[in-house]
């Protein structure tokens, strides 16, 4: 995303590394994994829409939050934006399939490939919950942040994983 004279980022630390958190103008439009540059010491002079995300997002891997209640603005294509509409709509510890979405959004059958490309899209991983989507075998698969960040989201929300189930077998 260029940068104006209404973007602004910030880098906060989280359990899942370093994480940007770019606002413009009245709205969060992006969080991005792997941030660089020196991460935010709690500055009170910060883009109300930043800080209340550092904090939400704070609460949330503290286990004290289960929604966020943050201005978001996504840029994408309205295709995109349904898709992203929907990931908002999935429970805190629940996990749905790409197919059940497809299904939701009124898609034919087959549309599930669609539906994870726009997951993989999503700007706004986390608060757009693109971590609660599973295959239709309830696998992880694909996630813009990789799947270790995926299980550990998951499991923060209570929600076991195939290796979870897997674990149970294991000598």
């Amino acid at each position: 995303m260029p940068a104006d004279a209404g973007t602004t980022s910030l880098v906060v630390g989280s359990p899942v590394g370093a994480l940007e958190l770019v606002a413009d103008r009245d709205a969060l439009v992006a969080v991005r994994f792997d941030a660089e540059g020196p991460v935010d010491d709690g500055a009170p002079r910060v883009h109300p829409v930043l800080a209340a995300a550092r904090r939400q997002l704070a609460e949330y891997f503290a286990g004290e939050r289960t929604g966020f209640d943050l201005p978001l603005r996504p840029d994408g294509t309205d295709f995109r934006r349904r898709v992203w509409g929907e990931l908002a709509l999935v429970p805190w510890g629940t996990t749905t399939t790409y197919g059940a979405l497809a299904a939701r959004l009124g898609l034919p059958p087959g549309a599930s490939r669609a539906v994870g490309a726009a997951n993989g899209a999503n700007p706004l991983p986390v608060l757009l919950p693109c971590h609660r989507v599973v295959g239709s075998d309830g696998t992880l698969t694909g996630y813009a942040g990789g799947l270790q960040r995926k299980a550990f989201l998951l499991h923060l929300e209570g929600v076991a994983t195939e290796a979870d189930q897997g674990s149970l077998f294991e000598p």
